[in-house]
């Protein structure tokens, strides 16, 4: 009876995800040697993403047993006389090409090949090495911070944030209505299994924020934001949230994901830029984005990354970071100069003088309002090589779905100049 409750369960779920349309699905696509902005795909594939068929079989491949041959030219070769067609990417986070950089690619090898494919425990246990530590020292000068913790991802990194400090009842979360989901369940396990008090102030109200830390009896208060929202590419006032800060006597945290490396002066993130780095209580930020790596961190006191590592749950029980990831990282941050920024600016830049929108970020919505319509947008620029996915509820609130279009210092400016033509004839 049991088993069958389960069968009956699951089968009503994801019936009633078909219905409106929730259905996740895994497209295997094939990375292009020697181009970090290009993937190819098997026409098998490319069909089920124009169709937005669901599925969960993730490959191309099934009973074939190979896969692509590599290419740099308008295909490269798969199975039985069909060629994968070559897509140029708008859709990735790596905002400074480095995730495919030479250096990075060779830097991850000769660790992998030095040290092996894994770290086999947690860092507690044994899985921190002198990498590790090198790397925490060079994401602390990156941000300024005094320390630096390291997580399996960003989103793991937030989790043990939240859960850490807020863990009574006596701590108010006050958190913005756009932020990552990895805020918004951090937050809700801590309300509900702590106690916490959460508050959700308005995207980007700073006014309405004050308004909830005036009213609020908790003795202790955390404010936590993205700096560049994810999903808007619009920025937050990280001067005003500063000044909060400092009048009620919170703690601020920043999720810099996407701005590490893209923002501030040394790349440190947009905090850095706005000058007020020092006034951030933690700066919270990933390797997988404009590092092109993998993992995520957590930039704060000594005291703090104590707490952290004795009560972060989602980096106490998780393996340490696999040293090839370490290696790429620190060899991405040396890479990503001043120059490198500029030449990403200069393509949003770009972008924005051909379509006059509102590019504050790498990250260019293209709000269409109904999902069909950001559907068929999509499929039509995925027919003229282009991957720019479409964004819709529950990911964005209902009536603003959408394109998102990120840009990359790897893209050329014919890129740009042939992705603003095709989204002329589609939107």
């Amino acid at each position: 009876a049991g088993l069958m409750a389960w069968a009956g369960w699951l089968s009503s779920e994801l019936s009633s995800l078909a219905t409106v349309s929730r259905l996740r699905s895994l497209r295997a696509l094939h990375p292009v040697s020697g181009s970090p902005h290009k993937l190819s795909v098997h026409p098998r594939t490319l069909r089920r993403m124009l169709l937005d068929e669901p599925s969960v079989e993730g490959s191309s491949y099934h009973g074939t047993g190979r896969r692509p041959r590599g290419g740099k030219g308008a295909a490269a070769t798969a199975d039985g006389d069909e060629t994968h067609h070559v897509l140029t990417v708008f859709a990735a986070n790596d905002y400074l090409g480095l995730g495919g950089h030479t250096q990075t690619r060779a830097a991850a090898a000769e660790a992998a090949a030095a040290y092996g494919s894994g770290p086999r425990a947690s860092a507690l246990v044994c899985g921190y090495t002198e990498m590790h530590r090198d790397l925490e020292v060079d994401l602390a000068e990156l941000t300024g911070s005094e320390d630096v913790l390291l997580f399996p991802s960003g989103f793991a990194a937030n989790l043990a944030v939240i859960g850490a400090l807020a863990d009574t009842p006596d701590c108010a979360i006050f958190s913005d209505a756009l932020n990552h989901a990895s805020i918004v369940d951090g937050a809700r396990l801590a309300a509900r299994g702590a106690g916490a008090a959460l508050h959700i102030y308005r995207h980007n109200d700073l006014a309405h924020l004050d308004e909830l830390l005036a009213s609020s009896p908790a003795r202790r208060k955390l404010i936590v934001s993205d700096s560049v929202f994810s999903m808007d590419g619009d920025l937050a006032d990280c001067a005003g949230l500063a000044a909060l800060r400092s009048s009620y006597g919170a703690l601020l945290c920043l999720d810099e994901a996407h701005a590490t490396l893209v923002f501030g002066e040394r790349g440190g993130g947009l905090a850095q830029a706005a000058g007020v780095e020092g006034q951030v209580d933690l700066h919270v930020g990933t390797l997988s984005k404009a590092a092109g790596s993998q993992g995520g961190f957590v930039g704060c006191s000594r005291a703090i990354k104590q707490l952290l590592l004795s009560r972060g749950r989602a980096g106490i029980y998780s393996t340490a970071l696999p040293l090839a990831n370490v290696a790429a990282a620190r060899v991405a941050i040396r890479l990503a100069t001043p120059q490198l920024r500029g030449r990403l600016w200069g393509r949003v830049d770009a972008f924005r003088q051909a379509t006059g929108a509102k590019a504050v970020s790498p990250i260019v919505p293209i709000v269409l309002g109904e999902e069909k319509a950001a559907l068929h947008a999509s499929a039509e620029l995925l027919r003229a090589g282009f991957l720019v996915p479409a964004i819709r509820p529950p990911t964005v609130q209902l009536g603003t779905a959408r394109l998102r279009i990120a840009l990359s210092a790897a893209h050329e400016l014919e890129d740009i100049r042939a992705l603003v033509r095709a989204l002329d004839s589609v939107t």
